[in-house]
């Protein structure tokens, strides 16, 4: 009208404003995310762990509860007798191991102020909560070689690197206490089965003296090594004469 042109609209940052601001608004929401995110996550971790912990070894302890049960049920009103002599020369008669899952004896690591009931047999379920005792292997007690295997897990074999030579095992039959004196702890392949040998290390030599051997996974949460923990008997007592070390 005045001839003056007509103000052109504006560009620029005036503009462009709310675009910036949407887009600052969604990076916090998603930043606000992801933490979130994490923490719930971590909060997961944490409480895995602690169930790994606290909850298998609350169920270790309460599976081993009942297999003391069921061991005292089993030996209740059987005669005590005197234990053979640990420096036999020839074998013990064989006694006949019980059938896979049932219970055997106990092992006791005094140093660790631990105690087990030990069960026959070696697979992932006869010992998830406890040691088992290899399968033609020795009898508590016998010339040759009484093996056991457990898992390196919090309430069971955790500490075993801790024993070592000159510490006692003890293992408790319904007859006999027989107190063995470690004399190697040492780290073998998951396939040197000479360890459960009947003279431990010297497959195909014959056995004269009565050993223990006890395997477990190495190191703490793997499984690519083993650990064998070898011990020699050197006394014995009636049942019914508890061994000081225990």
């Amino acid at each position: 009208m005045d001839g003056k042109p007509s103000p052109r609209p504006r560009t620029g940052p005036a503009t462009d404003a709310p675009i910036e601001h949407t887009r600052v608004g969604l990076t916090r929401v998603l930043v606000r995310g992801a933490g979130e995110l994490l923490i719930t996550l971590g909060l997961v971790v944490l409480l895995f762990a602690a169930y790994e912990i606290w909850g298998t070894t609350a169920a270790i302890h309460d599976h081993q509860q009942t297999l003391d049960h069921q061991l005292d049920q089993a030996w209740a009103g059987t005669p005590t007798v005197t234990a053979p002599s640990p420096t036999a020369s020839t074998p013990a008669a064989p006694g006949l191991a019980p059938p896979p899952g049932n219970v055997l004896g106990r092992l006791y690591l005094p140093k660790l102020h631990l105690h087990w009931v030990v069960v026959e047999g070696v697979t992932l379920h006869d010992i998830r909560y406890g040691p088992g005792h290899y399968p033609g292997t020795a009898q508590p007690g016998q010339i040759g070689n009484f093996a056991v295997a457990g898992h390196r897990s919090l309430g069971i074999f955790w500490d075993l690197d801790k024993i070592q030579p000159g510490d006692t095992v003890v293992v408790e039959t319904r007859t006999t206490w027989y107190v063995y004196q470690v004399f190697q702890n040492h780290i073998v392949t998951p396939h040197s089965f000479e360890v459960i040998a009947p003279v431990p290390n010297h497959p195909g030599q014959t056995p004269t003296e009565a050993d223990l051997t006890m395997t477990t996974c190495n190191p703490k949460y793997n499984n690519y090594q083993r650990m064998a923990v070898h011990a020699r008997l050197v006394s014995t007592a009636p049942h019914d004469q508890r061994p000081p070390e225990v």
